[in-house]
């Protein structure tokens, strides 16, 4: 099927307006959290993709995000509950197929089952009501990895001294790079702060096809077909071939569901009984 699909890239500083950031702006990944009935392990994916249900963010505005950014809703930005931070994902809405371009800085969201939260602007752009979105998510791996090797706390900033520029502009790679922009004094002032901010991503979408799907929730991945099926048949769930990088799994899955007050309860008794790793797809 067709698809317009829409790669924009990061501005430059120098042709863009400042953005809001926090001069704190760096790598992380981050430890363990939780909220209420489930475990989520952060972890570095380059090449991440999946899909789910998406809502709205709930944070304040002006609070600092997970990397250090200062939180606005009016750019296009999310948060993820794994992914190392900060991440490129391109979204795309499966319900009526708009897809925007955002950054993951933060983790989230705070409910069960739920796989994206958006800033008011990327929900508005991408159609969203209220509640959730059925979504896909595909993360953008080259400019991730630039990010995590250009920011504070990357492995690639290891060093003994910070550059000497007063400013310093990169464009990393093109249309498809990343921009970053190092502000103050070099190695010899040893400020505090990283003086590392974030260019706004563009404010816009391109329009595909609609493709919603069912739901299901997919409770464990297995790289044996055989052991994927044995497991379904103690369970009363189906095996579907799943992606993972460029190697094929085995996935149980229970459903599908019509509802999303079904697929919850679904995953709900899931991770009650001890499939720690229990989420909910579209399909």
């Amino acid at each position: 099927m067709k698809k317009v699909v829409f790669w924009g890239c990061l501005l430059l500083a120098s042709c863009s307006p400042a953005p809001t950031a926090h001069p704190d702006v760096h790598y992380t990944v981050g430890a363990a959290w939780h909220v209420p009935g489930q475990w989520f392990y952060p972890r570095e994916e380059f090449a991440w993709q999946g899909t789910g249900l998406a809502v709205r963010q709930d944070g304040r505005e002006g609070e600092l995000t997970a990397d250090g950014e200062v939180r606005s809703m009016a750019t296009m930005t999310a948060s993820h509950p794994t992914l190392q931070l900060p991440a490129i994902v391109t979204v795309t809405n499966l319900e009526n197929g708009r897809q925007v371009r955002v950054r993951v800085n933060d983790r989230g969201p705070a409910q069960m089952g739920r796989a994206l939260a958006l800033s008011t602007q990327a929900a508005n752009l991408l159609g969203m009501g209220a509640g959730p979105a059925q979504v896909r998510i595909v993360e953008d791996e080259v400019a991730s990895r630039q990010l995590a090797e250009t920011l504070p706390g990357g492995v690639a900033l290891q060093i003994e001294a910070a550059p000497r520029e007063q400013v310093v502009q990169s464009n990393l790679g093109g249309s498809g790079g990343v921009s970053v922009v190092a502000v103050g004094g070099g190695a010899e002032s040893a400020p505090a702060s990283t003086g590392v901010r974030l260019p706004d991503l563009p404010v816009a979408y391109a329009q595909g096809y609609a493709a919603p799907g069912m739901l299901w929730v997919e409770t464990m991945d297995f790289t044996s077909r055989s052991a994927a099926v044995m497991q379904a048949g103690g369970h009363g769930g189906v095996v579907r071939p799943v992606m993972s990088g460029q190697s094929t799994m085995w996935a149980v899955r229970q459903g599908p569901f019509a509802t999303i007050s079904a697929a919850d309860a679904a995953l709900k008794q899931a991770l009650a009984n001890g499939f720690n790793g229990s989420h909910i797809v579209v399909e």
